[in-house]
């Protein structure tokens, strides 16, 4: 035992418990290892235990957003929306943590603040905001992508009389905004799902946006009967066809022709068509070079736009509401839920913060270049410290001493988004490099999941004590990952794809976007080749 009480020493540690935390857990326990699962929340669910805001939905459908390990789950387990909502996710994961017994090996509101690696003994010391720490062989990192909250800095707000909320940690209680004087700042994908929902309540919502973004219907609504009973008839198959797609989600055809080779009608009915299936990857896939030909993505931009200007009455707020600043798709294409429409209501108002910046929260409101907004309540939907953020939140150093924060100066790297050169026997699920949020996430966790308890059975089968990722390696992968990158339209965008550091840090592509199929492979190679680009010690 530890100073906290807890047991001091097990095989593997696991930092979050999420839908990635969870999935480690069942895996590294059947492999007969003693593990321990570290959350800073009250409760299973990572991201849907926080993100709690009205409209939390997943724009993933539910049939695919869920785990595959085990046929029972996926046959029994039914989903009442087509895209499942914040609690009906939260919920489902709950039932996952209960059904295969996972919470006696989970230890809730405990936040890992420090983990050191000791070259002597190859192991990880793990401590916590409450005190303590533990020891294990392995320490696995499913903290999220999506996962560390960002507050915009912006000055005044500790000054603001009202009430503030952000997103990503929403009260777990209702929150009424009847009759309030309503502000919110952000306009990206948790903007897109909320802002519908409060303005039915509120007095009169302002929306202050600095970036217009890409948007297409959900189409949501319950799960029709026949389609999940068709689904689950066929739940294998799909499975392991989606693991062959680029995104990780089977039944939808990849692109054969340019948007370039066809006739502006034929090009119209196919997007239309793909607008009316409500994915928010289905435009994208409407051809092979929406994300490669300027000329390509602007008949595609252009079709969106037009439906902005078809639905939203003013045309003024029409323009301010179509994006211009970067190609479709190089940021998060939203799915919304009458977001578009909203707009439409005597009491919302749009404001242009690119033009009318926010320069300060003051005691009453939100003040810009031109006015003062008086608000009794402002709701940050700013989003996350993206990819990195949760990460980067612990003080991770190795047996050299060196720090995560030291090593990531220039820019986040790492060996396939799953070890980091320098910091032996510490995995990543979903790290920088690896697919993540431009796959299923499912899928994506799924796979380095399994791809990791591979990886230590091989070393407990041959007695070896660590594995560590080749700075040479790191370095080629790093580059490979900012190529691929490079051949698309993503580096016209500024978005949180991309990293941004300090002074001196490169601007470096996170996600790698050559595919689910082609990641898959390599990952495979490298383990068939005995972890190629790892070094391995006894």
């Amino acid at each position: 035992m530890n100073g906290s009480g807890r047991e001091a020493q097990f095989d593997a540690i696991v930092v979050g418990a999420g839908f990635a935390g969870l999935y480690a857990l069942y895996r590294l326990r059947n492999l007969g290892l003693r593990v321990r699962v570290f959350e800073a929340g009250g409760g299973v669910g990572g991201t849907w235990f926080w993100n709690r805001y009205p409209g939390a939905r997943c724009d993933i459908e539910s049939l695919e957003y869920s785990y595959s390990f085990s046929e029972e789950l996926q046959q029994q387990w039914q989903w009442p929306d087509r895209y499942g909502f914040q609690p009906e996710i939260l919920r489902y994961l709950d039932h996952v943590a209960d059904r295969f017994d996972l919470r006696r090996d989970i230890e809730f509101n405990t936040r890992a603040t420090t983990a050191v690696f000791d070259p002597g003994v190859a192991r990880w010391t793990v401590g916590f905001d409450h005190g303590g720490s533990v020891t294990a062989r392995f320490c696995v990192m499913a903290c999220g992508n999506l996962s560390a909250p960002r507050i915009p800095d912006i000055p005044g707000l500790k000054d603001f009389r009202g009430r503030w909320y952000q997103t990503a940690r929403w009260p777990a209680t209702r929150v009424d905004f009847s009759g309030l004087n309503l502000g919110v700042v952000g306009t990206g994908a948790t903007g897109v799902q909320v802002i519908p929902w409060i303005a039915r309540e509120a007095a009169h919502l302002h929306v202050f946006q600095r970036t217009a973004n890409y948007s297409v219907p959900a189409r949501n609504g319950p799960l029709d009967a026949g389609r999940e009973r068709a689904h689950k008839a066929n739940y294998r198959q799909r499975r392991e066809a989606a693991l062959l797609t680029s995104f990780g989600v089977a039944g939808y055809p990849p692109p054969t022709q340019s948007a370039l080779e066809v006739s502006d009608e034929e090009r119209l009915r196919t997007y239309e068509a793909k607008r009316a299936e409500g994915l928010a990857f289905g435009l994208l896939s409407s051809y092979t070079d929406l994300m490669t030909s300027k000329a390509a993505y602007d008949t595609a931009a252009e079709f969106v736009r037009g439906k902005i200007r078809a639905t939203v009455r003013d045309p003024a707020v029409a323009a301010l509401l179509s994006p211009t600043d970067h190609p479709l798709g190089s940021r998060r294409l939203c799915l919304d839920s009458g977001y578009h429409e909203t707009f439409n209501r005597g009491n919302v108002s749009l404001v242009d913060a690119r033009n009318e910046p926010i320069a300060a929260i003051t005691a009453d409101g939100v003040a810009t270049a031109k006015r003062e907004y008086r608000l009794d309540a402002i709701v940050f939907a700013t989003g996350f410290d993206a990819m990195t953020g949760a990460l980067r939140a612990i003080d991770l150093r190795n047996g050299a001493g060196d720090k995560l924060a030291g090593r990531w100066a220039a820019g986040p790297a790492s060996y396939l988004g799953l070890m980091i050169a320098g910091f032996p026997n510490m995995f990543l699920v979903t790290g920088p490099g690896s697919p993540s949020v431009k796959a299923q996430m499912v899928v994506a966790i799924e796979h380095h999941v399994n791809w990791i308890a591979e990886c230590i059975e091989h070393l407990r089968v041959r007695g070896l004590a660590s594995i560590e990722a080749q700075e040479a390696a790191q370095a080629d992968w790093v580059r490979h990952v900012d190529q691929v990158a490079q051949g698309t339209l993503f580096p016209l965008a500024d978005s949180w794809y991309y990293s941004k550091g300090g002074p001196g840090s490169q601007r470096r592509f996170i996600p790698y976007v050559g595919g689910v199929a082609r990641y898959r492979a390599k990952c495979a190679e490298v383990a068939a080749n005995g972890y190629e680009g790892f070094t391995l010690k006894e």
